[in-house]
């Protein structure tokens, strides 16, 4: 379970941190925003560092399904755009396998 609230930590983190870039480049935002950006990308790499799994690049992997989710949660709450059923099957999807990456028996 601690491994989620670190997941949603590094999700918040990765999408406020490219957000305030998109901000910068993409809303014509000043490029102060970048400062706060880079303090979000820094929480979002120590949050995911925190991830009880023997390998990176599986806690990497299972970090897909979380991020997607946290996206679309991202494109509702703060772009006020409604995800739709393919939106939310797509990340149903993505989050069963993310368990199965992260939770699955594994052959010692």
């Amino acid at each position: 379970m601690k491994s989620i609230l670190w997941y949603l930590l590094a999700a918040l983190g990765e999408i406020a941190g490219c957000f305030a870039f998109w901000a910068w480049l993409r809303m014509q935002k000043s490029p102060l925003w970048t400062l706060p950006g880079v303090a979000s990308l820094v929480v979002f790499a120590l949050a995911l560092t925190r991830i009880d799994a023997a390998a990176a690049g599986r806690a990497y992997a299972a970090y897909g399904g979380i991020y997607i989710l946290s996206a679309l949660v991202w494109l509702w709450l703060v772009e006020g755009v409604r995800p739709d059923r393919w939106d939310v099957l797509g990340a149903g999807v993505c989050l069963g396998g993310a368990a199965i990456i992260l939770y699955g028996p594994r052959g010692q």
